[in-house]
């Protein structure tokens, strides 16, 4: 009888410490990094002006962050932002992010969006300026803007101050994983698994 106390104990322990596993509380109400003195240009964040002009100027995709590391007033609140530029054509490969969903918010153009859930189904959405999209913790998604003419816009927030980012192209072909590795994974030919690792390591 006493085991099963125990167990349920463990249980709802680890059901409350896993809902908090994002940012970890503060108990100050901010963080000032260390020679710091804080006034309102400390929690004041300016860069995101050009991110918020159309395409980027070099590159198909453009993401601007406003994480902890580029705003330093953001540690410890458990949140953050990114600018997404998308020329014509432009993509935002699949990526997750292992810390924090992602609410998306489209400002100019349209984007078609997608995820792959924990059961393989894939979501797809065409969003449209005003839209909102949120990927889900962990979950691999991607964004395309699919107009061949025109550039997209669209902002995201995180509930962390450092979500991270995997990008799969990059961390799969690009990290040196064994290429005989991601031959027999992919039920593909060595040669495939080359160009993909040398394109993984150009970009």
């Amino acid at each position: 009888m006493a085991s099963n106390a125990w167990l349920t104990l463990a249980i709802v322990l680890a059901t409350l410490l896993g809902t908090h596993a994002g940012d970890p509380d503060i108990t100050s109400d901010f963080i000032v990094p260390d020679g710091v003195t804080p006034d309102a240009d400390f929690f004041t964040f300016k860069g995101l002006k050009q991110a918020l002009r159309g395409a980027p100027m070099d590159a198909t995709f453009k993401v601007t962050k406003a994480s902890q590391v580029e705003f330093p007033a953001l540690m410890g609140q458990s949140v953050s932002y990114a600018a997404l530029q998308f020329a014509p054509g432009g993509i935002n490969p699949p990526h997750n992010h292992p810390r924090s969903a992602e609410l998306l918010l489209v400002v100019q153009g349209w984007l078609q969006v997608g995820l792959v859930d924990s059961n393989n189904t894939l979501f797809t959405q065409v969003l449209r300026t005003g839209d909102m999209f949120v990927f889900p913790k962990g979950l691999v998604h991607f964004q395309a803007n699919k107009d061949p003419r025109y550039p997209a816009v669209a902002l995201s927030a995180f509930g962390s101050a450092n979500a991270g980012t995997v990008s799969l192209p990059k961390t799969l072909f690009g990290s040196g994983i064994d290429e005989d590795v991601l031959a027999k994974s992919f039920k593909t030919d060595a040669q495939t698994i080359d160009k993909l690792v040398s394109a993984a390591t150009m970009g």
